[in-house]
């Protein structure tokens, strides 16, 4: 079981943005297993397959905080049919990372996520036309105000893609707005580099938006292109891949909110 993700250990989440490059050479193995199941234990639960607990790549017993992520863990390798495809299993692979890679090391991953609050995607607007600064500002404006108000992160915006230094003072009040268990850390992660935003993670998280307007908002200027040109296949193609992940954050951070 361990080499079959192997392949997707390091992908996702806190390398969101390979998913776009995996398609073609993710491992499948013949399904070994018949029994799916969810068990106790010390800190939270386990998945298991007849019997025996998932384990990570490196061979860390998975052990999950909250029953509803263990049985949509479960219900992942159940519903697997002849053979294993880890890219139908967005929830196993985070948790994979998130035992094996965050959870001795939340706080660096939380300092990964602040260094986007220097240059975050919300803060650089465009100049023209008039129709794509209506757009951006209807997306971005009420989660910068929410900062400001909420958080009292007040941040610097600038008009074209010239660096402005944020304030010091904004980026350490937005963070003390941070999750501070791993699981949530890591979804707030691989929102962040989904989106290009640690304010849209952030709201994600507060709950000021609902999913669909994150994932809208991250994409305005993208989708301002494809209106004025046509859809272009690829980046439709990665942006559906990136969605998944984006979906399974979701769902974590919804799990980890849940009494």
């Amino acid at each position: 079981m361990r080499e079959l993700f192997d392949e997707v250990a390091g992908q996702s989440p806190l390398d969101p943005g390979e998913a776009v490059r995996r398609t073609s050479r993710t491992p499948q193995r013949k399904r070994f297993y018949k029994e799916v199941g969810v068990g106790g234990a010390d800190g939270g639960f386990t998945v298991t397959l007849d019997g025996k607990p998932i384990k990570t790549p490196s061979g860390k017993t998975v052990i999950v905080p909250k029953r509803d992520i263990a049985d949509a863990i479960a219900a992942e390798w159940a519903a697997q049919g002849e053979t294993i495809d880890p890219l139908t299993m967005p929830l196993t692979r985070f948790a994979n990372s998130v035992v094996q890679s965050v959870v001795d090391r939340a706080h660096l991953v939380a300092d990964d996520v602040a260094k986007y609050l220097g240059s975050d995607l919300l803060f650089y607007r465009a100049g023209h036309p008039e129709a794509l600064v209506a757009r951006e500002a209807a997306h971005w404006d009420p989660i910068v105000f929410w900062a400001a108000e909420a958080l009292g992160a007040h941040f610097m915006l600038a008009e074209g893609i010239n660096h402005v230094r944020q304030p010091d003072a904004a980026i350490e009040a937005a963070r003390t707005a941070f999750p501070n268990d791993p699981w949530s850390i890591a979804a707030l992660h691989v929102v962040t580099t989904l989106t290009g935003s640690a304010l849209l993670a952030l709201a994600l998280t507060h709950g000021v938006r609902e999913p669909a307007d994150i994932w809208a908002a991250a994409h305005v200027d993208e989708d301002f292109n494809s209106e004025q040109w046509g859809l272009d296949e690829e980046i439709a193609s990665r942006r559906a891949a990136r969605a998944v992940d984006f979906e399974a954050a979701t769902r974590i951070l919804d799990a980890m909110k849940a009494a």
